[in-house]
């Protein structure tokens, strides 16, 4: 009875051992990850909430259906950006999300050129590449008509305008702004381009550009910005030198500070809301369609809409759209 006893013991232990062995060997062998969407997401800089919000969107859906995402912040770094993108390539992502530092950057196009080579599908957001061959889809809000908009509040309020352009040129987005703004006033000599400045799409770089633009001499009484962030280092400036009855300024994002400096203070004339919400639901939804073989339009344009103080009222101040 009691050698019946020790076997049925030692059976028991040994089948426990082949079970454990066996959870080891298939984890070891067919990693957790196996089944799981990799993707990998990559922004020019996440020193703006635009980006904090997009990638939230994506997060939240990644997490949803458990599955993986690696967000990576170049801080406007195009070298960093495509050494982001050649991580991706060995952690063999399934998908990578980009919003490139500099649409021109060969180093970058590159880079992505050899994810896709890999396998890996291409999502552009926000700002579009030149070489757009490697890209599955793109999908951006309409920026020409944000600039567009702009320009035609500007001629419908102000009978003239001496005009501060702030922009990023490395960035095919806000060179679509600038593009869009400068073709409507064009052949009205009325409205006139005094200076233009580079900021980067940043408001700690703008405000110091805005008042040397000032300690020139230069007169303007408008400033065209390419994002809000830049629009309110112009209105930090314009404070700072005592000229806020004296200048009208115009953004494009419809950011939540964008939007209640609209409401509050007068230099801030009106922004061009697009969607970060929006653009990154559809950057998710077009990378898990990637990623099973369906097909996804080229290019994807989400509208925009013009927020002046008038209408202000009619938006959610507090958070984004």
């Amino acid at each position: 009875m009691k050698n019946r006893k020790i076997l049925g013991i030692l059976v028991s232990a040994f089948i426990s051992l082949i079970a454990m062995l066996g959870i080891y060997f298939h984890y070891k062998l067919v990693p957790y990850n196996a089944n799981r969407v990799k993707i990998g997401a990559t922004y020019m800089t996440m020193n703006n909430d635009f980006y904090k919000v997009l990638n939230n969107e994506i997060d939240k859906i990644v997490e949803e259906k458990n599955d993986i995402l690696y967000t990576r912040d170049p801080a406007l770094n195009v070298d960093k950006q495509a050494q982001q993108i050649e991580s991706f390539i060995q952690k063999k992502v399934d998908v990578i999300i980009i919003n490139p530092v500099d649409a021109n950057s060969q180093r970058l196009i590159k880079a992505l050129k050899k994810a896709k080579k890999a396998g890996i599908k291409i999502v552009v957001v926000d700002s579009q590449l030149s070489d757009n061959s490697s890209a599955d889809t793109t999908i951006v809000s309409d920026n020409y008509q944000a600039g567009v908009l702009c320009a035609k509040d500007m001629m419908q309020t102000q009978s003239n305008a001496k005009i501060l352009l702030l922009e990023h040129r490395s960035a095919v987005s806000a060179v679509d702004r600038i593009n869009g703004f400068l073709d409507t006033i064009k052949g009205h000599d009325a409205y006139q381009v005094v200076d233009r400045k580079d900021c980067l799409g940043q408001t700690e770089l703008s405000m110091p550009q805005v008042e040397s633009v000032i300690n020139s001499a230069e007169s303007f009484n408008t400033v065209m910005a390419l994002n809000d962030q830049v629009a309110i280092g112009a209105l930090a400036a314009i404070e700072n030198m005592g000229m806020t009855n004296a200048v009208k300024i115009y953004g494009v994002d419809g950011s939540p500070d964008m939007k209640t400096l609209l409401a509050t203070t007068s230099p801030i004339q009106a922004t061009v809301a697009q969607s970060p919400i929006t653009i990154g639901e559809k950057a998710i939804q077009a990378g898990y369609q990637l990623d099973k073989g369906k097909k996804v339009a080229k290019e994807i344009i989400i509208p925009v809409k013009l927020i002046t103080s008038e209408t202000v009222s009619d938006s959610d101040i507090t958070g984004w759209q």
